[in-house]
């Protein structure tokens, strides 16, 4: 009867699985869509159910919307395909669902980068087949006032010389995630970039940010795309 608790726990995950949507972010895939048209974002697949939400068409920097998918989309009894979504929210992503029709096609990148403040390093996998590393680099993260958040994220946005590039470097990626500062800006929008102080990469000084060396930026603009999964610990 050795195999009964081992038995049990299996039976104990995939319930949490079926009934916990939210944890699909933790799927290290990045699926993602534009939005086609604006609408409400619901939080079951039907009208009648609960709105958690609006879809908007541009992002805080005024490019077009990145929505994180979770999954294929589902008909309700009506006849309408829903699709699950998360929303970029201050100060966690959003779960709902959203007519199918309302979304443009829905894209796969195949890339995660991974962010781990504790050993200030990052790392991009891309899967091919099966994962392997294509990209690495230390950085500087939040300090302890203003940490960066941990969870999974994805990458909204590709920037060239963001504010004349001084203070931020040649590149910067804004992600789904959010700083504790609401009045910083952007809305708090946590980025990463490149910096004019590289002596501090490696550190934990920054306002919730991910700071790499310019160079490093540089290589990492050539590999992530819209839409990857963000995994930051």
């Amino acid at each position: 009867m050795h195999w009964l608790p081992r038995f049990l726990l299996t039976l104990a995950l995939l319930g949490f699985v079926c009934f916990t949507p939210a944890l699909s972010k933790a799927s290290p895939l990045g699926w993602w869509a534009y939005m086609d048209d604006p609408g409400f974002v619901y939080v079951h697949p039907g009208f009648h159910s609960r709105k958690v939400g609006k879809l908007h068409r541009f992002t805080e920097d005024g490019f077009l919307e990145v929505y994180r998918v979770l999954g294929a989309s589902r008909r309700d009894r009506d006849g309408t395909r829903w699709l699950p979504i998360l929303i970029p929210r201050r100060p966690r992503a959003r779960f709902g669902w959203v007519p199918r029709d309302r979304m443009g096609p829905v894209h796969r990148t195949g890339l995660v980068l991974r962010v781990n403040r504790h050993l200030h390093r990052a790392t991009l996998h891309q899967k091919k087949g099966r994962w392997r590393l294509v990209w690495r680099a230390p950085v500087a993260v939040g300090k302890g006032s203003t940490p960066t958040p941990r969870g999974v994220f994805w990458i909204r946005e590709k920037i060239h010389n963001l504010r004349g590039g001084r203070l931020y470097g040649p590149w910067a990626f804004a992600t789904s995630a959010y700083s504790v500062l609401s009045d910083w800006p952007g809305g708090g929008v946590v980025g990463i970039h490149g910096t004019n102080q590289p002596w501090l990469i490696g550190a934990s000084v920054s306002h919730g940010c991910i700071r790499l060396r310019n160079r490093d930026v540089g290589r990492l603009v050539r590999k992530l795309k819209i839409g990857s999964a963000l995994i930051i610990k």
